[in-house]
């Protein structure tokens, strides 16, 4: 019969409150390029923000400190997911913006499985992610791929996001030929998204770990990323 011996799973729902630190709450660690500001990572009490509950959240958020901030939630480059292996990832998000309910222009997000990561999100070698760019109430989703080999940047989905909304992502990883991406609202089902694009991670063969990014240029937004749960799951 198939069970653990044949499945592994990793999931977190970021229950129980609490601070994320730059040190870790293992296996999560914070990388906070901050210098004057303090940014504010934490696992919200029982997910409240916003006026919203979730049973467990995990939050990032800029503080109005006039400087770049980029503030990333991965498991510091311990990379256990053996590409080769991982089936799917699934994770539920969402955006808060900080004022007006719109994203500011001096705001990119990304999310997704990565290699080691980087400030920068376009000089992530390795990486499958979906990723906020625009600055608006309603949010297109973007994804990209790279593989050190091949590489798609900014592939539309046809998927927004709007403020404070929930919405889950998905990853499936079942053919490194054609890796395929589904979004949809929490409350929902998912669809496949960026279907015209082929999204190739065939010529990367280690390891991937989970990312959350947020980050902005030197600006005083207070804009943040919610993380309500993460899911990542295989075969040995």
């Amino acid at each position: 019969m198939a069970g653990m011996q044949d499945f592994w799973e990793f999931s977190d729902d970021f229950l129980g409150g609490g601070t994320i630190t730059t040190v870790g709450l293992d296996p999560w660690v914070i990388t906070d390029t901050s210098s004057a500001g303090t940014p504010l990572y934490t696992r919200l009490d029982h997910g409240e923000s916003a006026g919203v509950f979730r049973p467990g959240v995990a939050r990032l958020v800029f503080d109005s400190q006039a400087e770049a901030q980029n503030v990333c939630l991965s498991w510091g480059d311990k990379l256990a997911f053996d590409i080769n292996s991982v089936r799917g990832y699934e994770c539920g998000v969402r955006f808060v913006a900080g004022t007006g309910g719109a994203k500011d222009t001096t705001t990119t997000v990304a999310w997704g499985l990565t290699g080691d990561r980087n400030d920068a999100i376009d000089s992530i070698a390795i990486a499958s992610i979906f990723r906020l760019a625009s600055a608006s109430a309603v949010l297109p989703v973007v994804i990209e791929n790279d593989d050190g080999t091949n590489t798609n940047d900014d592939v539309a989905t046809g998927f927004s996001m709007v403020d404070t909304t929930w919405c889950k992502f998905k990853i499936d990883f079942s053919n490194l030929d054609d890796v395929k991406y589904y979004a949809g609202l929490a409350t929902g089902g998912m669809a496949r998204v960026g279907a015209a694009t082929t999204m190739k991670m065939s010529a990367y063969s280690a390891g991937l770990q989970p990312f959350f990014q947020i980050q902005k240029t030197s600006d005083t937004n207070v804009d943040g990323f919610e993380i309500d749960y993460v899911r990542v799951w295989g075969v040995r």
